[in-house]
């Protein structure tokens, strides 16, 4: 390898190397997370359990997600809009919710269909939509 050769492998090294770095260092985006922990019969019908997690700089004083349970057969079962209340920057919480009149046998998924509410001082409207993660820790999927 002459010196040419070896200068520009050296250069090439060491841009690739900070480019790696880089990656590593990058902040995971801000954003609203909600898994479904837990669904269970309740005495009404069917109580569902969420863990809510605030990744954005600023707390929410209020939000809601509208919902939609599918059957077993991929049919929409109902709609529903769940006030999660307030949720402070960087902070999780657990909030349950009992749906009367749903068996959670015939519930298939779930589809985190909009944020009706999303309020806190300098928040903008959509950012609770707006990279939201879900999940499911049960055998119910909760897409967003």
């Amino acid at each position: 390898m002459n010196y040419f050769s070896r200068f520009a492998f050296a250069a090439f090294a060491a841009l690739f190397a900070a480019g790696a770095a880089g990656a590593q260092n990058a902040a995971p985006p801000a954003g609203l997370s909600i898994e479904l922990n837990e669904i269970a019969p309740s005495e009404k019908g069917c109580k569902l359990t969420f863990v809510a997690g605030n990744a954005l700089t600023r707390s929410l004083s209020k939000v809601s997600f509208e919902f939609v349970l599918f059957d077993k057969k991929g049919l929409v079962e109902r709609m529903a809009v769940l006030d999660f209340r307030d949720l402070p920057a960087g902070k999780t919480k657990v909030r349950q919710f009992d749906l009367a009149g749903t068996k959670c046998d015939a519930v298939q998924s779930l589809l985190s269909n909009d944020a009706p509410a999303c309020i806190g001082e300098g928040v903008d409207k959509g950012a609770c939509m707006t990279g939201l993660k879900t999940g499911s820790k049960s055998d119910v999927e909760l897409k967003g």
